[in-house]
C-alpha cells in the first residue's frame, strides 16, 4: 500500500507530542510508543480497508491532527480497559485468612499485626455509609472502574470518585488511629464484583 506523504509528515510532526499525550494515560512511555505506532497504522489506513475507502475517509476529516490525537486517546483507553480486565480475571477473592497467610511477615507477631490492621480496615469499612462502602468495595475488591461504578450505582462519575476517595481516606485515618477497641472488630464485608 502506498503511503500518503502528507499523512506521514503530519504524523512525524506530532509523534513526540502524541507519545507525551499517551504516556500519562497508559502509565508507561514504552506502551505509549506502541499505542502511537498502532494509531499510525490506523491513521494511515493499512488495516483491511481499500485505498478508496481510506481516501474517502481522509477527505471527510476536517482536522487530521485532532483525528490522530483522538485515535491515540481511544487506543490508550482501550489498552487500559484490556489491562483492567486481565487484572480482574486474575484476582482472587478477598479473604482475611488467606491475605494474612500471604503477608511478608513470617513471625507470629508480624502475622498478628497484619491481621489486626486488616481487622481495623474492615471495622472502618463497616462504619462507612452504604454508598461509600459499596463504591469502595466495587473499586478495590471488584476491580470496577469509576465509570462502571457510576453506571451501576446511577450516579455521576465525579460522585463515584468522591465516594471512593472518602472511603479510602476514612479507612486510612482509622488504620492510623489503631484504637484498642477495634483491634478485634468483625469480619471483612462481602466483595462486590464487576465481572458480571
Amino acid at each position: 500500500m502506498k503511503q500518503d506523504p502528507a499523512k506521514l509528515r503530519l504524523f512525524l510532526a506530532h509523534r513526540t507530542s502524541l507519545i507525551d499525550y499517551a504516556t500519562p494515560i497508559v502509565g508507561d512511555r514504552a506502551q505509549a510508543e506502541d499505542v502511537v505506532q498502532e494509531a499510525w497504522l490506523r491513521f494511515e489506513g493499512t488495516e483491511s480497508r481499500s485505498q478508496r475507502q481510506a481516501d474517502t475517509e481522509q477527505a471527510a476529516i476536517a482536522q487530521p491532527a485532532g483525528y490522530l490525537y483522538r485515535i491515540v486517546r481511544n487506543l490508550a483507553l482501550d489498552w487500559l480497559r484490556k489491562l483492567a480486565s486481565e487484572r480482574r480475571s486474575h484476582r482472587s477473592s478477598f479473604d482475611l485468612d488467606s491475605l494474612t497467610g500471604q503477608m511478608d511477615g513470617t513471625t507470629p507477631e508480624a502475622t498478628i499485626l497484619h491481621r489486626d490492621t486488616l481487622r481495623l480496615v474492615a471495622a472502618a469499612m463497616a462504619e462507612l455509609p452504604e454508598r461509600n462502602r459499596l463504591a469502595f468495595e466495587m473499586h478495590r475488591f471488584g476491580g470496577c472502574t469509576f465509570q462502571e461504578i457510576a453506571e451501576r450505582m446511577g450516579i455521576s462519575l465525579g460522585l463515584a470518585h468522591k465516594l471512593v476517595r472518602d472511603a479510602v481516606s476514612h479507612c486510612a485515618a482509622r488504620s492510623l488511629q489503631q484504637p484498642a477497641k477495634n483491634k478485634t472488630a468483625g469480619n471483612v464485608p462481602s466483595r462486590s464484583s464487576c465481572k458480571g
